[in-house]
C-alpha cells in the first residue's frame, strides 16, 4: 500500500466539525472484509463521490480500544450465539485528538445499531465512577461486573458522501492484545458502511459488487479474542469459548492472509 497516501491527495478533506452533520449514531452497518493489497485498487474510483476526514493534515487517523466484558464472556457469547439483540461495551480513543469515550453499543434485532457514549479521561481498564453508572444504566449485566478484555490498535480512513448521507470507515493495521498474547490481522481490512437506511445504490456498494467482494459480518472483539486464544487451534475446553460460528471467518481471514481472495 505504498500509494495509499497518493491516493487520498485526490479526495477533497472533510473536517472534524464538518462531519458532525454525518454522526449517524442510529444507523444501518454493512461491513466488508478484503485484502489489505486490494485497498488502493477500491479507493482509486471512489474520490468523485467521497471526502476523506482530515484532522490537522492527517488523512489516516489512529484509534485505541479496549473491549470489557463480563468473567464468562457474556457478550461475545452473545455475538457467537447468533443473539439478534446484542450489545459490546468498550472504551474508544481517538488518538490523533486525544479523546476518549465510553460507549455501549447496542444492535437490535431489525439490524439497526445505536450507540450512546460518554468522555472518558483515557484508555484505562480502572473505570471510573460515572463510566460504571452509565454502563449501568444502558447494559443489563444482571448483577455481573465488567473487566477489561482486550486493547485492540488501528489506523482508520474515514470517507463521507458528497451529499451527506452515509459515511464509510475503513480499518486497517489491525493488532490485538490481551496483556497475556499478542496477534495482528495486518493483512486483511475491515470496512463498514453506515447509513440512516440501506442504500444499495450507494458508490461504496456498487465498488465491491463490481470487485465480487461481499458483504460479511466481522466483530474485531471477537475475531481478536479468538486470534489471541490460538485463532482456528484454539482449544475450547481450556480457553472456555465456543468458535463454531466463527470459524468460516476465521479461514476467509487465512486465506487473505495468504494473499488469496474470498
Amino acid at each position: 500500500m505504498g500509494n495509499l497516501e497518493d491516493i487520498l491527495k485526490s479526495f477533497n478533506p472533510i473536517s472534524l466539525k464538518d462531519m458532525d452533520t454525518v454522526k449517524l449514531m442510529n444507523r444501518t452497518e454493512t461491513k466488508y472484509v478484503f485484502a489489505a493489497a486490494d485497498l488502493p485498487e477500491i479507493l482509486n474510483d471512489l474520490s468523485k463521490h467521497y471526502q476523506v476526514l482530515e484532522i490537522e493534515g492527517v488523512k489516516t487517523s489512529s484509534y485505541s480500544t479496549l473491549y470489557f466484558d463480563t468473567e464468562e464472556l457474556k457478550f461475545y457469547a452473545e455475538h457467537h450465539n447468533g443473539r439478534l439483540s446484542r450489545q459490546k461495551v468498550r472504551i474508544r480513543k481517538y488518538v490523533n485528538t486525544n479523546q476518549a469515550f465510553v460507549e455501549v453499543k447496542t444492535k437490535n434485532n431489525k439490524g439497526r445499531s445505536v450507540k450512546r457514549r460518554v468522555p472518558e479521561k483515557d484508555l484505562t481498564p480502572d473505570l471510573s465512577e460515572n463510566a460504571l453508572k452509565f454502563i449501568k444504566e444502558c447494559v443489563d449485566l444482571g448483577g455481573a461486573e465488567v473487566s477489561a478484555k482486550l486493547w485492540n490498535t488501528y489506523k482508520r480512513i474515514t470517507l463521507v458522501d458528497l451529499l451527506g448521507k452515509e459515511r464509510v470507515t475503513i480499518d486497517l493495521d489491525l493488532e490485538f492484545d490481551n496483556k497475556k498474547n499478542k496477534a495482528h490481522a495486518r493483512e486483511i481490512i475491515i470496512a463498514e458502511i453506515k447509513q440512516e437506511k440501506y442504500n444499495v445504490r450507494s458508490p461504496y456498494i456498487q465498488k465491491m459488487r463490481s470487485l465480487h467482494i461481499r458483504p460479511m459480518r466481522m466483530s474485531k472483539y471477537c475475531i481478536g479474542t479468538i486470534l489471541l486464544r490460538g485463532g482456528l487451534k484454539v482449544n475450547s475446553a481450556v480457553e472456555g469459548i465456543k468458535i463454531n460460528r466463527f470459524k468460516q471467518k476465521l479461514l476467509i481471514i487465512e486465506k487473505l492472509k495468504n494473499g488469496s481472495s474470498q
